[in-house]
């Protein structure tokens, strides 16, 4: 599953809008939008800050691993 893919899905399971991800993590809307549509990668800050809110470890968010869980 590629990062715009896996990006979508979280979203759509934690029932939020792009625009509510979006403001969460301090970020515009179409910027936010642009990950989700694969034509910009998000910078290493909003890929913790993504991760962060939806819960996630960053391998996971980034397709690298199956494993949804933050290493403690």
């Amino acid at each position: 599953m590629t990062f715009q893919e896996r990006l979508r899905e979280l979203r759509k399971e934690h029932g939020e809008t792009q625009a509510e991800v979006a403001a969460s993590i301090g970020i515009a809307d179409r910027h936010y939008q642009k990950f989700e549509a694969g034509s910009n990668l998000p910078s290493f800050h909003n890929l913790c800050a993504l991760a962060d809110h939806f819960g996630v470890s960053m391998d996971y968010l980034a397709g690298r691993t199956e494993r949804r869980e933050v290493a403690e």
